[in-house]
């Protein structure tokens, strides 16, 4: 796990105000290479979630600087989610730095290790991510933020490595 960070973020929901951003983010190729080479549909996806029970939000802020995005979801609330067979409560997690200045910097793994810690703060026992195992950038990020392979699979996103990270307070007795 990452000791005490130098950099703190924010995670503010996405509000309207917010959908350039994603627009613009969405078309950087370091963006596009992992989150699909259809932007606009991947936005229409990402506006849905706005008002949707299962996907909640975010963007990742740096200061006053908004440089990402990020989403949590509950897979036991989608029909058929392919990761229903984890515990319940669990949580999926999917962001991307939109911001190609801050690529390669330590900012992926810090504000996903702060991010979770966050949801452990409030209960949730379990985290999953699902990178593609050709994204050895994201896979390395995620294993500095504590999380560990334990599966792969291919599903209706595309092939995926699945990593967690458990909540240490909610495996104790």
């Amino acid at each position: 796990m990452l000791s005490e960070p130098t950099h703190r973020y924010r995670f503010m929901p996405l509000e309207p105000d917010d959908l350039h951003l994603i627009s613009e983010w969405l078309a950087e190729p370091h963006v596009a290479e992992w989150w699909g080479a259809d932007s606009k549909e991947e936005f229409d996806a990402i506006v849905a979630h706005m008002d949707s029970i299962s996907v909640e939000p975010f963007i990742i802020m740096l200061g006053e600087r908004p440089i990402g995005y990020m989403q949590t979801y509950d897979p036991h609330l989608e029909d058929d989610h392919p990761y229903q067979d984890q515990p319940t409560g669990t949580l999926g997690l999917d962001q991307f730095i939109g911001e190609p200045t801050l690529i390669n910097d330590g900012h992926g793994s810090r504000l996903i290790d702060e991010f979770v810690s966050l949801l452990f703060e409030e209960g949730v026992p379990r985290v999953i991510l699902d990178p593609d195992p050709a994204n050895a950038r994201a896979i390395r990020a995620y294993t500095k933020a504590g999380f560990i392979p334990f599966d792969t699979r291919t599903t209706v996103y595309g092939p995926a490595l699945i990593m967690a990270r458990d909540n240490p307070d909610e495996m104790r007795p």
